[in-house]
């Protein structure tokens, strides 16, 4: 039997690629997505991937949302955090809602559902855990202290949590993508983009496909060995 993987953020961009290539590389693959309903649904119709929809910035929603999937398909088994969003804006004109609405989901979902999965794979002894980070989390970034802040914090919740999961064959690493083309990345103003791209040493844009294929390396079986770590692909923007 496949092991079971659930995608936050699943169903566009960067999740929909994982998912994509975890289902075709023989895994039981399964996309979480929140409010939009027609991309969920044009991605389970073309690609026959099971979509649940709740908040991973709720901790009761992700509690209710993991035992579903462990009712219908079976305890998740991978765990991949992708979900996330911006709400930028220069911290002396950033909102109490702009700060907190990040922190939540970026962060936080991490933290709620990577609770809502940690018991079973602790009693399976088995678990990979991979959390979608930012290049953003490394070098900071005009306007995003938000962002920068949570993406930053997902590295060191990584690391701590991979100590925790070690002994018990569970692991958790970080991957932290540079400019990658999404529907957030896409809808940056051409000038603002123009300047992004002479920040790069490769010169385009990322794209999807290339995280999923970090993504499922990190997930394999055999790479338990691989653990704490945070694997920078950002076409040369940022070298740590």
């Amino acid at each position: 039997m496949s092991h079971i993987a659930l995608i936050t953020g699943g169903v566009t961009g960067i999740g929909a690629a994982t998912a994509k290539l975890l289902q075709s590389s023989g895994y039981t693959a399964i996309a979480n997505y929140y409010g939009n309903q027609e991309d969920a649904k044009t991605f389970h119709e073309e690609t026959g991937i099971p979509v649940y929809e709740w908040n991973v910035g709720n901790f009761e929603e992700c509690q209710d949302g993991a035992a579903k999937i462990a009712a219908e398909h079976g305890p998740i088994e991978i765990l991949v955090n992708n979900a996330g969003i911006t709400r930028d804006g220069t911290l002396h004109k950033m909102t109490e809602e702009q700060w907190r609405s990040v922190i939540d989901i970026d962060l936080g979902g991490c933290f709620n559902m990577c609770r809502a999965v940690i018991e079973s794979m602790r009693e399976k002894r088995f678990g990979r855990i991979v959390n979608i980070s930012s290049v953003n989390g490394l070098s900071g970034q005009f306007g995003q202290t938000n962002y920068s802040a949570a993406k930053a914090g997902v590295i060191g919740f990584t690391k701590a949590l991979a100590l925790e999961g070690a002994r018990r064959n569970i692991t958790a690493n970080a991957i932290a993508p540079g400019y990658t083309h999404t529907t957030m990345v896409d809808a940056v103003p051409e000038e603002a983009m123009d300047d992004i791209l002479a920040n790069v040493p490769v010169g385009r844009l990322g794209e999807p496909e290339e995280i999923a294929r970090c993504v499922l390396f990190l997930v394999e079986d055999d790479a338990g060995f691989v653990t704490g770590s945070t694997l920078s692909v950002n076409g040369g923007k940022y070298m740590a």
